[in-house]
This record gives structure tokens, C-alpha cells and sequence, in this order.
């Protein structure tokens, strides 16, 4: 069986995001860890409108050009591990449009969170962990969950370090364990499927 392959999906696009640094952090562990291959998919790189489709692609064509790209992309992957900003307990606006815009290209496949924010993101983490299961994706048990106090202490804009070598004894055995979820289950999905 070939190595997973996982989308690394940044899901802010403000112009002032700290999502780089947990992004490039996290692909640098899934590097050493070696169990799947990661691609960073920036959402960026997909601007698409609000979902303004007759319905999802499990039950209709996609008719935007945008969002059909979005698909492609998606399809292309084992998993997705989501690079989470939390915005007043939620995931991002940006987030929540592109999960809508594919459903078939998520199903029946692993994902994961890296998440920051007050209490670590986990709001956001268990609201898209409950939309996941809707697109029938296969959430996975442990996240990266960078909480207030890890946050100021390596976010730029607050004086911090922008290095999360600094808070390692915090992330790096849920990074693992992540790592090692997303292995597991994507190789178990990708059997399965097959």
C-alpha cells in the first residue's frame, strides 16, 4: 500500500494569520514522523464564493468553476488534517464555506485538527469534528491544541518567539499522536475502499 497522502488545509486567510507557523511547524513533524505525505492546501490559493450550489456534489453537478477546482484538489488526498484558528468558538467563516463546497471528495476518509486559540481551539476542533461526521469523514481522537498561554507565548504579533521549539513539552507528543491517528486511519480507510 502506498504512503497516505494528507492535505495540511490552512484555514485562515487573514493578511495577519499566525496559522504559517503552526503549518510549517506541523509539516516539518509529519516529515520526520514519515508515516504519510503531506501538501500544504491553502485556502488562499482557493478563493470561492458562499455556497450558492442547487445542492452538494452528492446530490448534484457543481456549477462554479471555483469550487470545482476546490473538489479536484480535495480528491486528490487520503485525509486532511485542518489547521484551525478558532473565531468566537467556531472554525472560520472561510472554513465553513469550503467544507460546504465538496462533499463527496471528504467521505470516508481520516481527519485532523491543529488548532490554537483561548482554551486551544477546542470549540472550533469539536465543531468541525461534528461537521466532519456530516461529510462522513472519520475524525480522528487527538489534535494539536495550542491554548492562551502557548499562543502569546510564540505568536509575533503579542511578542512572542514564532518558533514552537519553545513550547514543545506542550504539542509535540499530540503532534505524534496525531500523526500517528492519521496514519492509522488513512491506511484503514484507503483498504477498505479499495
Amino acid at each position: 500500500m502506498s504512503k497516505p497522502k494528507i492535505a495540511l488545509i490552512v484555514s485562515s486567510t487573514r493578511k495577519v494569520r499566525f496559522a504559517d507557523i503552526p503549518t510549517k511547524w506541523f509539516a516539518e513533524k509529519a516529515a520526520a514522523h514519515g508515516g504519510v505525505d503531506i501538501e500544504v492546501v491553502d485556502l488562499r490559493d482557493y478563493p470561492m464564493p458562499f455556497f450558492d450550489e442547487v445542492a452538494s456534489n452528492a446530490w448534484a453537478p457543481t456549477q462554479d468553476p471555483a469550487a470545482v477546482k476546490w473538489q479536484k484538489k480535495l480528491a486528490e488526498f487520503d485525509g486532511y488534517i485542518f489547521v484551525v484558528a478558532e473565531y468566537n468558538r467556531s472554525i472560520t467563516g472561510v472554513l465553513k464555506n469550503a467544507l460546504d463546497q465538496a462533499y463527496v471528495e471528504w467521505a470516508k476518509k481520516p481527519m485532523g485538527a491543529v488548532a490554537y486559540g483561548s482554551m486551544g481551539g477546542t470549540s472550533a476542533v469539536q465543531h468541525l469534528r461534528q461537521i466532519g461526521v456530516e461529510l462522513q469523514m472519520v475524525p480522528v481522537r487527538n489534535s494539536v491544541l495550542i491554548g492562551a498561554g502557548d499562543f502569546f507565548r510564540v505568536h509575533p504579533g503579542f511578542g512572542g518567539s514564532g518558533n514552537l521549539a519553545d513550547i514543545a513539552g506542550s504539542i509535540d507528543a499530540s503532534a505524534t499522536a496525531l500523526l500517528d491517528d492519521i496514519t492509522w486511519w488513512a491506511k484503514a480507510t484507503m483498504a477498505a475502499k479499495a
